[in-house]
């Protein structure tokens, strides 16, 4: 009998958890087996190793994360609202993939050394250049600032919004979008009255 997909797929959750809690390095087999309430001998019926859990886990999240970065590069927009898509697209991946940008943040520098991880490094860069052209047609549009260096505006940003997987819960109070909304408000607009 062959494996439910939607048994692999709370496996791969609670797998994303456990990583995303204990680290790769420190989660075993047997840890995943007992979240996931199996034998660790039962979880092999669903996965070879760990290492495919977390490949199927970032792989899943990055691909996701392009079709909409992809979408909104695409879409031929202004700079100032490619930032805003771009931003609100992180929050709504933030949601969907908590426990996978989480270990992205930890785990991709170490990860991205071993062959069947060198798609991290690529996709960081891919990242990276996205954010940064977009940001160098603001400045030549005499959209944004044009006295800040784009590099640490880039990684101001970057930070600022990813950051929020340490504490964003889904079904909270506030919407990704309401939440990409109001970073984006303090990001573009300050958080100072103007006199």
């Amino acid at each position: 009998m062959k494996p439910s997909p939607e048994r692999r797929e709370e496996i791969l959750a609670i797998a994303g958890e456990v990583f995303a809690a204990q680290g790769y390095n420190a989660t075993t087999v047997r840890k995943i087996a007992d979240a996931a309430g199996m034998l660790a001998g039962s979880l092999y019926y669903h996965f070879d190793s760990k290492e495919s859990m977390l490949d199927e886990i970032l792989s899943a999240f990055l691909d996701e994360l392009w079709a909409g970065y992809d979408m909104v590069l695409a879409a031929g927009l202004g700079p100032r609202e490619t930032i805003e898509a771009l931003v609100t697209e992180s929050f709504r991946q933030i949601d969907r993939h908590g426990a996978a940008v989480s270990i992205y943040q930890k785990e991709s520098r170490h990860l991205s050394a071993h062959d069947r991880f060198a798609y991290l490094s690529d996709s960081q860069r891919k990242f990276e250049k996205a954010w940064l052209s977009t940001l160098e047609r603001g400045v030549a549009a005499g959209v944004f600032r044009a006295d800040l260096d784009i590099r640490l505006t880039y990684r101001f940003v970057r930070d600022t919004v990813w950051v929020a997987a340490s504490w964003y819960r889904p079904g909270g109070q506030h919407s990704p979008e309401e939440i990409a909304r109001q970073y984006l408000s303090m990001v573009l607009d300050g958080i100072a009255l103007r006199n």
